[in-house]
């Protein structure tokens, strides 16, 4: 039975291991995976964990451990992912903007390779013909996500070949024998109607018919996972249901079973995480209470990125009367975490924490300022374990060369 981390051991970290500090919760990441896999079990489906969102190598290794794949956009997340442990066919390469020696490189390395765009899917099959199986990358033109610098499938979108370039793609295809054997879209992040992800699957069929010997077609990802207490999660319950029923009448009419793929990462990773820093000064000026604390969008840059909310707790103090405080960083920009946000009474020198950090917080972070980058530390079998050491001051001068 899954238990949540206590309040007591988040508290506890902060005071062994120092803050600021990324703390996650291995359980956590399996009870998600858990959640997917039971909501698609009525039809052959793989889920390729999305690393981009927590690349640690503990919790790659912890990801392969539990039985989920690796999906990778960069070369050294592919490396990241074979030194992890991952089979070469459990991993999916799917770059963008980079140029054909990249992917020749993964092809050495034997991963599965998702091409998104004409010209390098040209080069590629002048190159290897119908030797080194692909899947396409395919851009729906729909519109979806929680904001719009996390939306990828819209027509704007440098993700992808575009579905009225389909006539290219079946040129290519043709001139250079390329052997096709998956199709991809991913629509965006943080996607709350499940009818995106089957209106991109009927827009999949569609594509489909036009490559007779598919094995797979692969959905991305986009689940969202709640950060406030009213916010929706999608439902993966139903959506496994009509997809699987969706997917079973295709397959009739294309005469050939089809494994779904899906490239989950926040959803995996971002409840698992905690970010903890402590309350340096607290400020009050003419308009507003300040808590300014030890990190700032240079350790998560979320909130300014992506107006993202992360919801905020006094661990220190958690019975402490409500009063409204803007919680910001130490870096020298406007570098605000949270505005008027309800809190139990802050202290100087008090732990605050922020919730829903797993994904794309260390992952994001930077030396900005000459700030030193926290340590990350993992919870598994009621059981803290460092797996990122603090940076020190030495970290800062890493790969510069004096020559003054």
């Amino acid at each position: 039975m899954f238990q949540p981390i206590s309040t007591t051991k988040i508290v506890a970290a902060a005071n062994e291991f120092g803050t600021p500090l990324y703390l996650y919760h291995a359980e956590k990441i399996a009870q998600q995976f858990n959640k997917l896999t039971d909501a698609f079990k009525e039809h052959p489906t793989k889920f390729f964990y999305a690393c981009k969102a927590l690349a640690n190598i503990n919790i790659l290794k912890y990801m392969h451990q539990i039985g989920s794949n690796l999906d990778c956009v960069s070369i050294n997340e592919v490396l990241l992912g074979l030194k992890a442990g991952f089979a070469p066919q459990q991993i999916l390469f799917t770059p963008n903007c980079v140029d054909l020696n990249e992917i020749i490189e993964a092809t050495n390395l034997g991963v599965n390779i998702n091409i998104d765009n004409i010209s390098i899917l040209e080069q590629f099959g002048n190159k290897y013909g119908s030797n080194y199986p692909i899947c396409i990358r395919i851009n729906p033109h729909i519109e979806a996500g929680g904001n719009y610098k996390i939306s990828t499938g819209h027509i704007d979108s440098k993700f992808g070949i575009s579905i009225h370039q389909i006539r290219h793609i079946e040129r290519v295809v043709k001139k250079t024998g390329l052997q096709v054997k998956g199709l991809h879209m991913h629509t965006g992040s943080e996607i709350k109607d499940i009818n995106v992800f089957l209106r991109s699957l009927e827009i999949m069929f569609d594509v489909a018919t036009h490559f007779k010997e598919l094995d797979f077609l692969d959905l991305g990802s986009g689940f969202k996972v709640p950060y406030k207490e009213d916010d929706p999660e999608t439902d993966i319950i139903t959506l496994g249901k009509k997809l699987t029923v969706a997917v079973k009448e295709f397959e009739n009419e294309y005469g050939r079973k089809l494994e779904i793929w899906f490239e989950p990462g926040k959803y995996l990773v971002s409840e698992c995480g905690y970010f903890i820093v402590k309350a340096n000064v607290v400020k009050q000026t003419t308009a507003t209470v300040f808590v300014g604390v030890n990190a700032g969008f240079n350790h998560l840059i979320r909130p300014m990125f992506y107006d993202a909310y992360h919801k905020i707790t006094n661990i220190s103090n958690p019975n402490g009367a409500e009063r409204i405080y803007t919680v910001v960083g130490n870096i020298c920009e406007t570098d605000t975490f949270a505005w008027d946000r309800t809190l139990t009474e802050v202290r100087e020198g008090d732990f605050l924490c922020f919730h829903n950090a797993g994904a794309y917080g260390f992952e994001m972070s930077s030396h900005f300022n000459a700030r030193l980058k926290p340590a990350e530390v993992l919870y598994k079998d009621d059981t803290l374990h460092l797996i990122r050491k603090r940076d020190e001051f030495e970290n800062l001068l890493l790969n510069q060369i004096e020559v003054l």
